[in-house]
């Protein structure tokens, strides 16, 4: 009997090693994707800002393996992507990590809930802007900082909307597409 629960834990384990894996991966190649695509179309950096591809595969993450990967893909997602291309930019990674702290957890504690993965989509979202607008009013308003204003949140939010609005498109797609596999290896 313990030598299952043993099995068990390092099966989880190893299951959310693989998500955490995948997520940060993902989440730090497809913004090199889409710098590589904007800079062959022409459009410049602009496409990953609009179409936030570093979110996508955090709020994958939570999801599918729970808040404890999302929020470590949240976390090591920016760090490396901004280790490895500068990319987030310093000024704005600790914002843009609380943001997708928020989105994993959030999402990871919404994947148990019994509701429309669109519902815990929304909520996902809606949590992580609120952290992040939070961070910047606790930077601006009570240490003082210069460097970003509630201007540039809300600009950061308009200019992600077709990203946002994709995430509505894939994710649940992905979603059902997991679930079907899921299923179908059982």
């Amino acid at each position: 009997m313990s030598q299952t629960l043993v099995l068990n834990k390092t099966t989880i384990s190893n299951k959310a090693l693989i998500a955490t894996a995948a997520a940060v991966i993902a989440s730090v190649a497809l913004p090199q994707i889409l710098h590589v695509a904007g800079v062959v179309s022409g459009s410049g950096p602009a496409l990953g800002e609009n179409l936030l591809p570093m979110q996508l595969p955090v709020l994958i993450a939570g999801l599918i393996a729970g808040p404890f990967v999302g929020v470590i893909a949240g976390i090591l997602s920016p760090l490396l992507s901004s280790a490895i291309s500068g990319m987030p930019g310093q000024a704005v990674l600790p914002y843009i990590m609380i943001e997708l702290v928020g989105y994993g957890l959030a999402a990871g504690v919404l994947s148990k809930v019994k509701m429309p993965v669109f519902g815990k989509l929304l909520l996902a979202q809606v949590a992580g802007r609120i952290l992040r607008t939070g961070a910047i009013l606790i930077a601006v308003y009570g240490m003082g900082s210069h460097t970003l204003s509630l201007a540039g949140s809300w600009n950061y939010v308009v200019a992600g909307l077709p990203g946002i609005v994709l995430q509505w498109c894939l994710i649940p797609l992905i979603m059902v597409w997991i679930k079907n596999v899921k299923k179908d290896n059982e």
